[in-house]
């Protein structure tokens, strides 16, 4: 294969993880909704929380949506057969943040058809299913989807369709398979205590702050035991890899085969991936810690958050990198996706790299954005004054 074909191959999957990383670290908006009433006690308070979240949701809604448009257009082949195959899955994702959309936008509005209270519980909802949801279609990364994949079917004049799902459920049985569970359940913890740290970051109300701090090791409590379960399941399972010198001769690409601890030579193969884990697991922990030990701390959402971002992007190099399936088949193993077998064309790799050099340009302008909106900690008076609240 051409050398520069494949390193863009490997450079596009490094975008699209970075991408999905820095979706999980935005997901704090949907932790924060879940905690509106855990949080919130009063009509003020629920208030300043909605705030909070609410001037940072469509970073978060922007980033799915970028994500999934840089997978159609680096790695077509998967967006065809997840998003195509596995559409329930997908289906209920889109759904709980457009119930997000219209809540931020209605629940406040006088005379809503459903009142307050229900938009309300539509964004509970959201900050509960999203990242379960989002985690456990993660998680068929590592453990398997039932698909099968044809390219011979291109030729098929009546229906050329190459990727066909293997169960009627269309994704929902990846909810029946709990190591996907863990890492749903670990994302949606991570998610509560990012919002917490955001809220002691974002909000100057000392009650609501002290709150928050109580609330973080109540939090961190399952998100360790999901986490470490579910990375110490990655560890020693078998993962799917490729086979680089060896042709399958029924589907023509490079055999897959099953590999015990996969993942974890993976780690060990490319040390710069494990010193990325090493450090986002630090930097998450150093920032719950410090700040539930120092009241007067906080920016532990930048330590945390930044932690989250090494953290997925090194669990998802590990799914793609160094000759390994990232979306592996259970029905057929021959069929699993590969960056190699899955991926756009050389040219529009190619094409689509030169417009990459924009990518700084573009986090500048988010940063640059997201500071404007918090010059000024949102607070009791603000609520007050402030006619343009969600």
């Amino acid at each position: 294969m051409d050398t520069t074909y494949l390193l863009l191959q490997h450079y596009w999957w490094f975008l699209v993880s970075l991408l999905g990383a820095l979706l999980v670290f935005l997901l704090f908006v949907q932790g924060g909704q879940s905690l509106l009433y855990t949080i919130g006690k009063t009509e003020l308070q629920q208030k300043m929380l909605l705030n909070s979240t609410g001037r940072k949701w469509e970073f978060t809604f922007t980033t799915l949506v970028t994500f999934g448009g840089a997978f159609f257009a680096s790695f077509p082949l998967f967006y065809s057969t997840s998003f195509g195959g596995a559409y329930w899955v997908w289906i209920l994702i889109l759904l709980c943040f457009v119930l997000q959309a219209v809540s931020y936008e209605y629940q406040a509005k006088k005379g809503n058809l459903l009142g307050k209270k229900t938009y309300r519980v539509f964004l509970i909802l959201n900050g509960i299913l999203g990242p379960v949801l989002i985690g456990t279609a993660v998680g068929t990364f590592y453990n398997g989807a039932e698909f099968y994949v044809n390219k011979a079917n291109l030729t098929d004049v009546a229906m050329p369709v190459i990727s066909t799902w293997a169960t009627p459920f269309h994704g929902l049985e990846a909810a029946l398979v709990p190591w996907n569970l863990l890492l749903g359940g670990a994302v949606f913890f991570l998610a509560r205590i990012l919002g917490l740290l955001y809220f002691i970051n974002n909000i100057g109300d000392e009650v609501i702050q002290k709150r928050s701090r109580r609330q973080l090791p109540i939090e961190t409590v399952p998100f360790l035991v999901f986490f470490l379960g579910f990375l110490t399941h990655l560890l020693l399972q078998k993962g799917y890899a490729v086979n680089p010198d060896v042709i399958d001769p029924v589907s023509g690409g490079k055999q897959i085969f099953l590999q015990p601890g996969k993942y974890l030579f993976n780690l060990l193969e490319m040390p710069a991936v494990l010193a990325l884990l090493l450090i986002g697991v630090v930097g998450v922990l150093f920032g719950i810690t410090k700040s539930f030990f120092s009241p007067a701390w906080n920016k532990g959402i930048w330590f945390a958050g930044a932690g989250t971002v090494c953290t997925v992007l090194a669990l998802l190099l590990c799914a793609g990198w160094n000759h390994t399936a990232y979306y592996p088949s259970n029905a057929d193993l021959q069929s699993s996706l590969t960056i190699e077998n899955s991926s756009s064309s050389l040219f529009t790799l190619k094409t689509m790299s030169y417009v990459s050099v924009l990518i700084p340009f573009v986090l500048a302008y988010i940063v640059y954005a997201w500071r404007a909106l918090d010059l000024r900690k949102i607070n009791r008076e603000e609520m007050t004054e402030n006619k343009h609240l969600y």
